[in-house]
């Protein structure tokens, strides 16, 4: 499905009475989400282990100050 045909869906999806906002915001939210499966395709992401090893390392920088 190409980006218009997916807008287009969106659009159609949304309440007639949607307001610009709303509509920027599904949009902004489709486009996010795109982004992310896209890095995940192209393996620019970490795994949900990976990042809990980063924060943990974070956490005892913290502490042990």
């Amino acid at each position: 499905m190409t980006d218009k045909q997916a807008v287009i869906d969106a659009l159609n999806r949304l309440p007639e009475v949607a307001s610009l906002e709303e509509i920027t915001e599904e949009l902004h939210i489709m486009a996010s989400i795109r982004r992310g499966r896209t890095d995940i395709a192209s393996e620019r992401s970490k795994s949900h282990e990976e990042v809990e090893q980063i924060v943990d390392s974070w956490a005892t920088a913290w502490t042990s100050r």
